[in-house]
């Protein structure tokens, strides 16, 4: 049977008539490749991967017994639609407890999700028309951009720059622009940057956002994982309620990740929207893991051991990555430095970059080390520090074998 016709029936958001013709290869894609194709070149060789995005470990063993627990529930084995009071509760609680967000409504002002990625291809259904501008930072995550331009609308990039400590211009948005967008997405402690927002940008965003007619979604997926102090939530700012949301993530701070829950917080009118549309996409998260993470909501200390152990990890890389002008984050778990333009080949060819995808694959193929380029806003590559380690011993291991590989690279900046 020919599929002729099946191929003349994709919608064009997707690539219409030409899906999957094209030869373009997604850099994730490529770093496969290429970690493929060193291992085979080099039989039995220890491949650092420093490219994950995700923890190393599972959740802690409190949390999957109070899973277990739930699980064997008869009342939880239905269909959770959008969501139990008590995690909503439970998220309302941390809020309160742990960012300072007072006057959180679980009823009202709190609806899970199945994860950040699920909210962030929900809401644009809320309010994207064809037209409408969805203002991003970039490099970032793109799930919001490409749902807003499945609805026809057009996405405009902030770029984060170093010299703004990773922070987007807001006043370089052009006028014309303004005038047809609806949404902010931020993100801090943000992916790939590992940049932490401060409390006079936040201001600076809810004052922008009231001038010009803005909802702000803020993408907090990694809120909980701060090196020092108390997590920052947007929500805690002046007048942020009046216009935004905030999505958390269970995945990051609670070592969650296939677990797929979160939760969106804030203003009432926005957070109906979303759990509107939620109700006509899926049927909610299973209502044991709701519990279990109600649980861990309600123990914070699970997540200062996990940030602990991500900050003991980032002062290790940053010592190893001194050549990079590496500097710690405050969160994250997410080290973003600059790449060199030259570096020197095992076999003593100099090699040059001109832009980070070269000097990643160079990296994986030359030092067997893997790590994540971005290109979007100069030449920058991300290390993470949820390499596989298990203790302190075999941390120290991997950062030494990492400073050997690289010490002969001679890099060039």
């Amino acid at each position: 049977m020919s599929d002729n016709y099946i191929q003349n029936l994709f919608a064009e958001r997707i690539g219409g008539a030409g899906y999957g013709k094209g030869t373009a290869i997604y850099k994730f894609e490529k770093i496969k490749r290429a970690k493929r194709a060193a291992l085979q070149a080099n039989p039995g060789a220890e491949l650092i991967d420093m490219g994950v995005g995700e923890p190393d470990e599972m959740a802690f063993r409190e949390s999957v017994a109070a899973l277990c627990t739930a699980a064997k529930k008869p009342d939880n084995r239905g269909y959770a639609d959008n969501g139990a009071m008590p995690y909503r509760q439970a998220a309302a609680r941390w809020l309160k407890n742990v960012c300072g967000v007072d006057a959180i409504d679980p009823e009202t002002m709190v609806c899970h999700s199945i994860g950040s990625k699920a909210a962030l291809s929900i809401l644009p259904a809320c309010f994207i028309n064809p037209g409408d501008v969805a203002l991003m930072t970039t490099p970032g995550y793109p799930v919001f951009g490409t749902h807003a331009k499945y609805y026809g609308g057009t996405v405009h990039n902030l770029p984060l720059l170093e010299a703004n400590n990773f922070l987007p211009d807001l006043d370089t948005v052009p006028a014309d622009v303004l005038s047809r967008a609806k949404s902010l997405v931020i993100n801090y402690p943000n992916n790939p940057t590992g940049a932490s927002a401060t409390p006079a940008f936040f201001a600076k965003v809810v004052a922008f956002a009231k001038k010009h007619n803005l909802i702000v979604i803020h993408d907090a997926a990694y809120a909980a994982l701060v090196f020092d102090g108390q997590p920052t939530s947007f929500l805690a700012t002046p007048g942020a309620m009046d216009i935004g949301v905030e999505l958390h993530s269970m995945s990051k701070g609670f070592n969650m990740t296939g677990w797929r829950l979160g939760f969106v917080a804030g203003n009432p009118l926005i957070v109906k929207a979303y759990a509107d549309v939620k109700d006509n996409t899926d049927s909610g998260q299973f209502l044991a893991i709701q519990d279990a993470c109600a649980y861990s909501l309600d123990h914070p200390e699970i997540t200062r051991k996990i940030a602990a152990k991500y900050s003991r990890r980032m002062d290790g890389l940053v010592k190893v990555l001194n050549k990079f002008g590496a500097k710690k984050p405050t969160g994250s778990f997410f080290l973003y430095v600059r790449c060199p333009k030259a570096a020197t080949s095992k076999d003593g060819t100099r090699v040059t970059f001109d832009c980070a995808e070269a000097f990643s694959q160079w990296m994986i193929t030359d030092r067997l080390i893997s790590t994540v380029p971005w290109d979007d806003a100069g030449a920058y590559v991300r290390f993470s520090v949820t390499f596989i380690a298990k203790g302190t011993n075999e941390e120290k291991r991997v950062l030494r074998e990492i400073a050997a590989r690289l010490e002969t690279a001679k890099l060039e900046f």
